[in-house]
């Protein structure tokens, strides 16, 4: 009976170590009936009775409560007690301390936890010589640290148990530590390192401890969040739940609750929000976990703030400020400094909102000023709480103070993201605060040119700042190579199967799957540095010359455009924002309806009519009135998000006329820049028809052009010879990514190019045009940061990339290349040559010049 009893000890300890408490419960209670039917328990028995008393009680707390945890521990001591004195009875005494310091820890009672582990130090440090429960103790006391906001403390620790770990020849606990090694990275603000430590912890613990992946899904999931990635991290999140309720540790599960809360917040889904929010705080109440409930109860307030003040429809009451305040407190009495000032700041916009203006002074008077490791949406949460009180009390000039101090604080977090992705995903964090600001200025800028002017100044301050970072060289990863190999063979047996008919869901599962896994390793091995300044107004009317710029920028449901000519700033009132962008939208699904080069004529002639009225309208709308003045000038369009993938060339006034598209003017004055003295590149990928498919024909433009085509057209062979390359041109079947815009593609012969791919090139090419598909599409992120195939060139350092932004038939692909290329041989500017290509037939030839022209 003793050693089934000690079987079942062994399995639970097991089951527990790989984060499986509820399985872990099952085997220890299975134990403890085998010890209670034994009647006269000798030693060896007592040491195993509390034992497993010991390791029921971490269990136990986890699936059940703290206090029904602590309760084993008071028994596990009182079985201790019944050992004869030495060395054994006092070695489980440490770990009785050691373990209460665990649960207290898990409940959020931290400086109970520290004590419990300072307490213990010394005997472990003198009592244990494996090093593997010191490893274990200073992991959890650095954990500690972190939660009390002692980053150096935590610091020290983590070192210290990495180098026993590896010393001792632990590799679980060296996971573990490279996971505490992530958080705290994460709690300092260094978001690519935390990414970067938890997948190797990740690669360590996969094989160590299984069941701890979820919990590192939801650790990266919350670094995700840090950097505004919210569906990233819903999909993370998303991945993790079903696995922690598998394992049955409800203290997890509603952490990730909470995080899948932030989430849907993220992303405006405040219903979903509130769910998440309220289902974790249930679960902490049930366990007596007080300081996780008051963490929750602050994300589903957060979410009932953020529906009123979205104009959802719901009401601000006078109850809803109070119970903030009054959360406020019990979070500070918890210890929870930046939780408490956020729900005083969300406190004090519904006041605002109910003109209860000095209420609102008041209480914003209790927020203390931010630590080092505030994190960065509670820092914008207070300055754009100070902007919109200095707009209330009618002091405009101290809300864009505020407003401009808040987005160079972003600007600080940004320049330290690193990814494409990341640096991206920050944009949300100030998004509110830069909408105050745009509407303060363009009040104002309505009046004068200096108003256009500083108008211009914001907007440039506040979009597309992706584009302004310098890639860094390549942190070459094995992982990240494997995983995208593999995504190429499994593209291709998609393919494959679909061609026969064969069923193809597992497959895309797959592909899915690795798409996630490799965006995790770019996050940190594809990086972006050091930030150029964003360009004065100064410098742009230097740079333009005899070009005009036009910023389009919405407000108050107007469409609104600044213009710079020849040194002067006008802003210009265009049209009503929706019927703009609903009209877009209309004239593209036309374009697609009217691109086969074989439809039938009376509905060719159809498609076409109503396309050529929504051009007509949209002409009328944004263009007719930008163009009067501008006689053979080129234009350059910064668009807002909506109108990216518009066909500029298909409205009327712009017929034939040069028109590049940027996505700020300071990534425009970027790619005016660069030059690359480079060969040209033309490049056919596998099964596109017709003569747009042939690329050698272009060999009678460039015939000094290197051809690579055939069965030379793989991934690898193309992606290096785009390295250095003056102009290339591909022709590939390819696929807009809406949702990873990063895997955004081209086909070749052994499967995908990818855009993440195209940000590893340490010369990128000049001028890349994309003739047979949809690749000047982007996925458009908070801050308007276009990403996609085009955009990841743009970014990376092309200087013009030209695409198409609706589909194109064959024939037409064919003749515009032809134009083009040929006009572009002859020494034309890209965007001159593709507006004078497309002019033949705009409707039918949708293709737009992104960046310099």
């Amino acid at each position: 009976m003793t050693a089934a009893a000690s079987d079942l000890y062994a399995r639970g300890r097991a089951a527990a170590s790989d984060q499986r408490p509820a399985e872990a419960v099952r085997l220890l209670r299975q134990a403890l009936s085998q010890i209670a039917r034994i009647a006269e328990p000798g030693p060896e028995l007592l040491e195993l009775h509390t034992r497993v008393l010991i390791s029921l009680a971490a269990a136990e707390a986890e699936v059940t409560s703290t206090d029904a945890g602590l309760a084993h521990l008071d028994a596990a001591e009182t079985a201790r007690q019944r050992l004869p004195e030495g060395r054994l009875r006092g070695e489980l005494r440490l770990i009785v301390i050691i373990q209460q310091g665990v649960i207290l820890m898990r409940a959020g009672r931290f400086r109970e936890s520290l004590a419990a582990y300072d307490t213990v130090l010394p005997g472990v440090e003198a009592g244990f010589q494996d090093g593997f429960i010191l490893v274990s103790v200073l992991n959890n006391r650095a954990l500690v640290h972190m939660a009390m906001n002692n980053p150096d403390a935590a610091q020290a620790d983590l070192n210290h148990a990495l180098a026993l770990a590896v010393e001792r020849g632990h590799p679980r606990l060296e996971g573990k530590t490279r996971q505490n090694l992530g958080d705290h990275a994460q709690l300092v603000g260094d978001v690519p390192q935390a990414l970067s430590s938890y997948e190797q912890a990740a690669r360590i613990l996969t094989t160590e401890s299984p069941g701890s992946l979820p919990l590192i899904r939801l650790d990266q999931a919350r670094a995700l969040l840090t950097a505004g990635l919210g569906e990233e991290a819903a999909r993370h999140l998303d991945e993790a739940l079903p696995a922690l309720r598998d394992n049955g540790s409800g203290q997890h599960i509603a952490e990730a609750e909470v995080a899948r809360a932030a989430a849907a917040l993220l992303e405006g889904d405040f219903a979903l929000a509130r769910k998440f929010a309220s289902d974790a705080r249930r679960r902490f109440l049930r366990r007596g976990n007080r300081t996780w409930a008051e963490i929750a109860g602050l994300a589903r307030l957060r979410a009932d703030v953020h529906k009123i003040l979205s104009g959802d429809g719901a009401k601000s009451s006078p109850r809803l400020p109070r119970e903030l305040v009054s959360l406020a407190e019990r979070l500070a009495g918890l210890g929870l400094r930046d939780e408490a000032a956020v729900a005083r700041l969300l406190a004090v916009r519904l006041l605002l909102r109910r003109d209860e203006v000095d209420e609102a002074v008041a209480v914003l008077a209790r927020v203390p000023k931010p630590r080092a490791t505030t994190p960065i949406d509670h820092r914008m949460l207070l300055r754009l709480c100070r902007a919109e009180l200095a707009v209330a009390t009618d002091r405009p000039r101290s809300a864009l103070a505020q407003a401009r101090a808040g987005l160079r604080e972003l600007g600080m977090i940004r320049d330290r993201m690193g990814g494409l992705d990341l640096v991206c995903g920050t944009a949300v964090h100030g998004e509110e605060l830069g909408r105050l600001a745009m509407r303060l200025v363009l009040r104002r800028a309505r009046r004068n040119a200096a108003g256009a002017r500083r108008m211009f100044a914001w907007l440039e301050r506040t979009r597309a700042q992706v584009y302004r970072y310098e890639p860094l060289p390549v942190i070459e990863d094995p992982a990240l190579a494997r995983n995208i190999n593999e995504m190429r063979h499994i593209q291709r047996m998609i393919q494959r199967a679909r061609l026969e008919g064969e069923p193809v869901k597992a497959l895309e599962q797959r592909y899915a799957q690795l798409q996630q896994e490799a965006s995790r390793l770019g996050w940190y091995t594809s990086q972006w540095g050091r930030p150029r300044p964003v360009a004065t107004p100064d410098e742009v009317v230097e740079q333009l010359g005899e070009r005009v710029l036009v910023s389009l920028v919405p407000y108050n449901g107007q469409l609104y455009s600044v213009v710079v000519d020849r040194g002067t700033f006008r802003l210009l009132k265009l049209g009503p924002l929706a019927d703009i962008v609903e009209t877009a939208t209309q004239l593209h699904a036309d374009l697609d309806a009217l691109a086969p080069d074989l439809l039938p004529p009376p509905l060719a002639e159809a498609v076409g009519a109503s396309a050529r009225v929504r051009a007509d309208k949209l002409d009328r709308l944004i263009s007719a009135s930008l163009v009067k003045t501008l006689d053979d000038r080129e234009l350059v369009i910064v668009p807002i998000g909506q109108l990216y993938a518009l066909p500029w060339g298909a409205l009327p006034s712009l017929r034939g006329r040069a028109v590049s598209i940027a996505p700020s003017a300071t990534a425009w004055i970027t790619a005016k820049r660069r030059t690359t003295a480079g060969p040209v590149l033309l490049a056919g990928g596998p099964g596109v028809p017709g003569s747009v498919g042939e690329v050698s024909k272009l060999r009678s433009v460039y015939p000094d052009a290197r051809l690579v085509d055939g069965a030379d057209a793989t991934s690898q062979t193309v992606l290096a010879a785009l390295d250095g390359t003056r102009l290339a041109h591909l022709v590939a079947h390819g696929a807009h990514e809406p949702a990873n815009a990063l895997f955004s593609r081209l086909e070749l012969v052994d499967g995908p190019l990818f855009a993440h791919e195209t940000a590893r090139l340490s010369r990128p090419p000049e001028s890349v045009v994309l003739a047979a598909c949809e690749l000047a599409m982007s996925h458009i992120r908070p801050g308007e940061e276009a990403l996609g195939f085009a955009g990841t060139l743009l970014a990376g350092g092309s200087r013009t990339v030209i695409g198409a932004v609706a589909r194109v038939g064959d024939r037409a692909a064919a003749d515009t290349m032809a134009d083009l290329h040929r006009r572009l041989a002859d020494g034309t500017p890209p965007a001159l040559a593709l507006a004078e290509a497309i002019a033949i037939d705009p409707l039918r030839r949708p293709f737009v010049c992104l960046g310099a022209g």
